[in-house]
């Protein structure tokens, strides 16, 4: 008896000792609103001028705001993927946007990547869950059809959340989404899903913490507006220079729209704001608002570059999505954490969609998983003044886009930028620091640091797995 007794207390330490998943007594909720198209300088707090996000600015005031933060890929479903996974696009195979599509005439073959996020990674929602938490979706998912759903990949519920990148059926009802049944009062779709967010603090379990995940379809085409500010907008416009007539520049075989003066899109932004204020309004009435980890972002840079031109401008920032200029990646980031004062914060280092796996867990008082988040690191210190290590981070875009992007890559090592072209064979050198237009190109300048940053995107690109291009004949 007493060699099993000895027995026993030995397999309970073992076993004890093999717990992988000690939290604090309470983890922290977390909400996460990742916003379609949204781009860097689109939102007052960054900038805007003509379109207006009261909630949002007022909400970044209280929040950490990060000037340098950067999706892995200036399309979304890589993104999407990159966050829920905290590995880059490359080493889940998805570096285009889901399905992608057919450019003819082409001078290289693109690599085959998947149509959806593979069930055998483990997403933030699944790992939040063996920590038991409630988990929501709602909005826009584009990482793969029937089997690859937000309740196939750790979701309790799903709002809205299918193959389709853009609102099947528009932002007005009947919305036609197959995981959104329609309903007799719906009127538009941005209103309809923070309802359903609101709806699910509710009616969830108070006793557990939750993942809320609002993946706004807006600001993504088609470019619909919002009619209760369409008007407004409209009028707001005749003030502009020139009455709001659209300014654009050549970028390649590509136009970049240089001013932001379309109303529909000003009115879209409006309803996001709106949106936002009231959940955020729907937590702090529930007395949530000191127990949840916020989340604010966007999937890719502003659509302002296409063979015509899109609808937002990037301005100061070099084109727009589909693009490894800072345009097509740098994008919009607040992050508000539970007993942090980060009033009026405003951080510089550059952050990316990956990080925000492994910053959520270190903010719910949950231990790291890097080997699952492999690519991110916790931002917390940033958030509490203190700093963490140098890194390079890269952009693997080998394919064709509509916004006339022809396959690429990018690397970003300290305020050095290198963009390399495989369709024309080029690379181009950019100083960040000095010209985050991206106008002058260093390359011939600087021909040492340009193929040490060449060396280090070579590198980064065969560690991860990234499949690259290559010519028909």
């Amino acid at each position: 008896m007493k060699a099993l007794y000895i027995l026993l207390l030995i397999a309970a330490f073992i076993f004890s000792g093999c717990e992988s998943k000690p939290a604090t007594e309470t983890p922290k909720n977390v909400v996460v609103f990742l916003v379609d198209d949204l781009g860097w300088a689109d939102l007052g707090c960054y900038g805007s001028s003509y379109y207006e996000s009261p909630r949002i600015d007022a909400f970044a005031k209280e929040a950490a705001r990060f000037t340098n933060a950067y999706t892995p890929n200036p399309v979304c479903s890589p993104t999407r993927a990159a966050i829920m996974t905290g590995k880059y696009p490359s080493r889940v195979n998805i570096t285009d946007w889901i399905p992608g599509r057919e450019e003819p005439n082409t001078r290289l073959v693109t690599p085959e990547d998947r149509y959806n996020l593979a069930l055998e990674e483990i997403t933030l929602a699944e790992a939040l869950k063996e920590y038991g938490y409630q988990t929501f979706y709602a909005g826009k998912w584009h990482l793969g059809d029937e089997g690859h759903f937000p309740q196939d990949q750790g979701f309790d519920i799903n709002k809205g959340g299918h193959h389709r990148g853009s609102p099947p059926g528009g932002y007005y009802a009947p919305f036609k989404n197959p995981q959104l049944e329609d309903k007799p009062d719906d009127r538009y779709l941005t209103d309809r899903l923070t309802n359903e967010c609101i709806e699910f603090l509710d009616t969830r379990d108070g006793e557990k913490p939750f993942l809320m995940y609002m993946a706004y379809y807006t600001v993504h085409t088609p470019i619909q507006g919002w009619d209760e500010y369409d008007e407004y907008f409209e009028k707001k416009k005749q003030s502009l220079p020139n009455g709001g007539e659209v300014e654009t520049r050549k970028e390649q075989l590509g136009i970049t729209r240089l001013n932001q003066t379309d109303h529909k899109y000003a009115a879209m932004v409006k309803a996001l704001d709106n949106s936002v204020g009231r959940i955020l309004d729907a937590i702090k009435a529930k007395g949530l608002d000191e127990d949840t980890i916020i989340v604010f972002s966007s999937d890719n840079g502003g659509l302002s570059t296409l063979a015509k031109h899109g609808p937002t401008s990037d301005i100061p920032l070099r084109a727009g999505k589909g693009w490894c200029y800072e345009g097509g990646i740098r994008v919009p980031l607040i992050i508000k954490a539970p007993g942090i004062d980060t009033t009026d914060i405003t951080i510089d280092t550059p952050a990316i969609s990956m990080d925000f796996f492994p910053t959520i867990l270190d903010l719910a008082g949950l231990p790291a998983r890097p080997e699952l988040h492999k690519d991110g690191v916790s931002l917390k210190p940033l958030l509490e003044g203190q700093s963490i290590d140098d890194r390079a981070l890269f952009w693997h875009y080998p394919h064709y886009h509509g916004s006339t992007w022809k396959p690429g890559a990018a690397i970003r090592v300290g305020d050095w930028k290198l963009i390399q072209s495989y369709e024309w064979d080029t690379v181009e050198l950019y100083n960040l620091a000095d010209d985050i237009g991206e106008s002058n190109d260093l390359s011939k300048t600087y021909p040492e640091k340009t193929q040490e940053l060449l060396n280090r995107l070579i590198s980064m690109q065969q560690e991860t797995g990234s499949k690259l291009p290559y010519p028909i004949n």
